[in-house]
């Protein structure tokens, strides 16, 4: 491709657009919008013209299509949300020990006690942090012994309320905990 001086030039590889102002055998010196002066190949280089600027610039925008726009924004649609599906709460933490290591041979129900509660911390010190509103622990029925647990771990917190979780959803194996939202 052949340049002239004053020719509205582009840059292939980058985000730049100029007038040349100096041919040099293969070299083509342009000032950028911005007033640098930069040496490109010929190859680099492609010729737009001033009406492509402009239209570009543009884009066959009127200005009555734009006020159109902000006057009658589109409004966007609500999604139905089912009444069963409003009150699911957003985090279950399941602390049977199967479901918390693959394998629990030699742990003594000290050590599965132990990681069970430290679980149930775990899981609420990020449901605080993250502004989480419910979790449901399930804890299963058992001797109760990890119910009497969480329930005394739970009674420490002041920032939330807990209670039996769902009877038809979990049975009595389940313990759901409200945070308080401080604004």
């Amino acid at each position: 491709m052949s340049f002239e001086i004053n020719d509205r030039v582009e840059v292939l590889d980058d985000i730049l657009e100029g007038k040349v102002v100096k041919l040099k055998g293969e070299m083509v010196s342009i000032e950028t919008s911005e007033g640098f002066m930069l040496d490109f190949h010929q190859s680099e280089l492609v010729k737009t013209s001033e009406e492509q600027n402009r239209m570009i610039a543009t884009h066959d925008v009127s200005m009555s299509d734009i006020i159109k726009e902000k006057q009658n924004p589109i409004k966007p649609k609500s999604l139905r949300v089912k009444p069963k599906d409003r009150n699911l709460p957003p985090m279950e933490v399941d602390l049977h020990i199967e479901k918390l290591v693959n394998s629990y041979r030699g742990m003594s129900n000290f050590d599965i006690l132990n990681l069970q509660m430290a679980t149930a911390k775990r899981q609420i010190e990020f449901a605080s942090r993250k502004r989480i509103q419910k979790i449901v622990f399930i804890h299963g029925v058992g001797e109760g012994v990890l119910k009497a647990e969480l329930d005394y771990l739970l009674g420490g917190y002041d920032i939330l309320k807990f209670y039996d979780a769902d009877y038809q959803k979990y049975g009595i194996g389940a313990t759901e905990v409200y945070f308080f939202q401080n604004n």
